[in-house]
């Protein structure tokens, strides 16, 4: 009859099984089913925790143990590490206009209209994607000078969550999505003087807390629109609140289709956009993303008075066209 393990490699391995096991299910996109969605927009948590299984199995000197952990840690941080390292995408066509796009959500429509357009305007803001947008704060919106600054604008209010916009400083064309996303998730045509049409999308969908929901989630992302496969295809940018991170398969697999995360591009991928003002780890799952054909030249996060989200905001440079 075999032996049972020692007790003291019975510790060391109930410690380090957790970390190990995360980074299995992280390096292979095992996030497929709920609550390993969930559980997985902590990554960066698990990456910086990682040297506790390490020191407990070399306290016990459980060399095998330990050499696993270290192996775990090593492939947390490495999967993490790099959202903080970046500098500048900056694509060699990338040499034309400048374009400001801002992300904010609304938290159900109670967000300080004021101060969001205090923001839009100190930033100079060409391009404002709203999520939770409600009929109640477009009026807000409105009185606080957005209809003067953004005069040109597809709004889908509604009541609730479930509704957003795109206001625009420059020329917008209504367009219909090219995608099988939620028609509450508007898409339009931004004409820029001096480079290509630029197709812009407002991105919300709902978010993987259940397994009822979960399925609509992975479904929304999966159908947003790619980038054109033809080089002279339309520029495409999509801004909002993802209800995703940089360690879920499924937006990875969104940027391989050729799109590039603003923040991670600039080396700001770590920095929290929700929850804001609660006592819960903070995560990014509020991004620009934009066609790797465009470059970024900044990217930025702001607290937003009344939301439980921060707003984010993307200097890009264009093609010239």
């Amino acid at each position: 009859m075999p032996s049972l393990p020692a007790p003291r490699t019975l510790v060391a391995l109930a410690v380090a099984t957790p970390w190990i096991a995360w980074a299995l299910t992280r390096a292979l996109g095992l996030d497929l089913r709920h609550p390993v969605v969930s559980i997985v927009s902590f990554t960066p948590y698990a990456a910086v925790t990682a040297w506790v299984p390490v020191a407990v199995a070399a306290g016990l000197r459980r060399w095998k143990v330990a050499l696993a952990s270290v192996v775990a840690a090593g492939a947390l941080v490495a999967l993490v590490l790099p959202r903080a390292l970046g500098g500048e995408h900056a694509p060699a066509g990338a040499s034309g206009p400048m374009l400001r796009v801002m992300s904010a959500n609304l938290y159900v429509g109670t967000a300080d209209m004021a101060a969001i357009m205090r923001l839009a305007r100190k930033q100079d803001v060409d391009v404002l994607s709203l999520q939770e947008l409600t009929p109640e704060a477009v009026d807000r919106l409105d009185a606080a000078g957005g209809r003067s600054l953004f005069s040109a604008r597809a709004l889908e209010a509604r009541a609730g969550a479930a509704g957003s916009g795109l206001l625009s400083r420059l020329p917008l064309r209504d367009r219909s999505p090219d995608d099988a996303t939620d028609a509450e998730q508007p898409e339009a045509e931004l004409r820029v003087p001096g480079a290509p049409p630029v197709r812009i999308k407002v991105v919300h969908p709902r978010p993987p807390i259940s397994a009822r929901s979960e399925p609509d989630w992975r479904a929304s992302i999966v159908g947003l629109p790619r980038p054109g496969a033809e080089p002279k295809g339309p520029l495409r940018i999509l801004a909002g609140d993802f209800n995703a991170t940089l360690d879920h398969r499924v937006l990875r697999r969104l940027l391989d289709a050729g799109y590039v995360d603003a923040a991670a591009a600039t080396g700001s991928g770590l920095i929290p956009t929700w929850p804001q003002g609660r006592l819960q780890p903070p995560i990014t799952i509020d991004h620009v993303l934009l066609d790797a054909r465009l470059g970024v030249r900044s990217y930025s996060v702001h607290d937003l008075t009344g939301s439980d989200h921060r707003a984010v905001i993307a200097e890009l440079v264009l093609p010239r066209g």
